[in-house]
This record gives C-alpha cells, sequence and structure tokens, in this order.
C-alpha cells in the first residue's frame, strides 16, 4: 500500500517560514493529486492546500498569498511553502494523496501521520 512520510514542522515565531514535505512511496500506483489538510485544537481538518500531477493549485482563502504548494511527479513528492506564518496556523498538518493503484485497478487515498507546526506570538 501507498504511505505518506512528512516532514519540515517545528517551532517557529510569528512572521517566520516553514517548508514541509511529503513523500509517497508503494508500487504501481499514480498519483493523481496530492495536498495538505491541518487540524487545531477544537477544530475540525481542513484543506491548506492541494496539487495535481498536471500542477493545478488550489488553496484555502488564509493560505492564499502566504503558502505555495508545488510537487515533483517523479520523486512523487509534494512541498507546502509556508511563509509570513500566523499564531492561528498552528496545527498538525497531515499530508493526502488521491491515487489510482494499478493492481487493484481503483482509486484510492491515503493519510501520513501528520507533522507538527507551532507559530508562537
Amino acid at each position: 500500500q501507498v504511505q505518506l512520510v512528512e516532514s519540515g514542522g517545528g517551532l517557529v515565531q510569528a512572521g517566520g517560514s516553514l517548508r514541509l514535505s511529503c513523500v509517497a512511496s508503494g508500487r504501481f500506483f499514480r498519483i493523481n493529486a496530492m495536498g495538505w489538510y491541518r487540524q487545531a485544537p477544537e477544530k475540525q481538518r481542513e484543506l491548506v492546500a492541494v496539487i495535481t500531477s498536471g500542477g493545478s493549485t488550489n488553496y484555502t482563502d488564509s493560505a492564499k498569498g502566504r503558502f505555495t504548494v508545488s510537487r515533483e511527479n517523479a520523486k512523487h513528492t509534494v512541498y507546502l511553502q509556508m511563509n509570513s506564518l500566523k499564531p492561528e496556523d498552528t496545527a498538525v498538518y497531515y499530508c493526502h494523496a488521491h491515487y489510482f493503484w494499478v493492481v487493484a485497478g481503483k482509486y484510492l487515498e491515503v493519510w501520513g501521520q501528520g507533522t507538527l507546526v507551532t507559530v508562537s506570538s
């Protein structure tokens, strides 16, 4: 099965930057889209940014102008560059992938374990 491994989370001051990475590993799969979600205390998980294999992107309103999602398809890797971080960005960030598994001939999805981003004020 496809697995996702996130990295890059940590503690930063407001106004700082972080770059998150997510690598998908496995066999006989094709990524359709990868993205980032986050979940803060007392809140539901929400979409932050997504990118398709073709490069189309979508952001939540609060991330526009500050975050940039990118990918390297050959490496099955997606990045989230986060600039001008605010305390409200504090959350566990989860990588997500929607992919086609050739063995089963069907579309599946998978979540990473999450990486904690803490922005101090």
